[in-house]
């Protein structure tokens, strides 16, 4: 389960929008960048030691709460 999941938007233009995003993970704090596209870019240092089910898992979650942040209507 994520936690404390917060975003910031860094740019948002016709072309491009993004996105940096922050949370914790089993005590461990990831950053990211979120494209339009729904890629990520993970800032977080161990980002590319995760094992691929659990980096598709958070990928997942982090897409999931950017769907409903940002462009669902509230």
């Amino acid at each position: 389960m994520l936690s404390h999941f917060h975003y910031r938007e860094i740019k948002n233009n016709m072309i491009n929008q993004e996105w940096d995003f922050d949370f914790y993970y089993k005590q461990n704090k990831y950053k990211g960048k979120y494209f339009k596209d729904g890629s990520i870019t993970w800032y977080h240092q161990g980002a590319g030691d995760m094992e691929e089910k659990e980096q598709k898992f958070l990928e997942d979650c982090v897409h999931d709460l950017m769907l409903y942040h940002v462009y669902e209507e509230h």
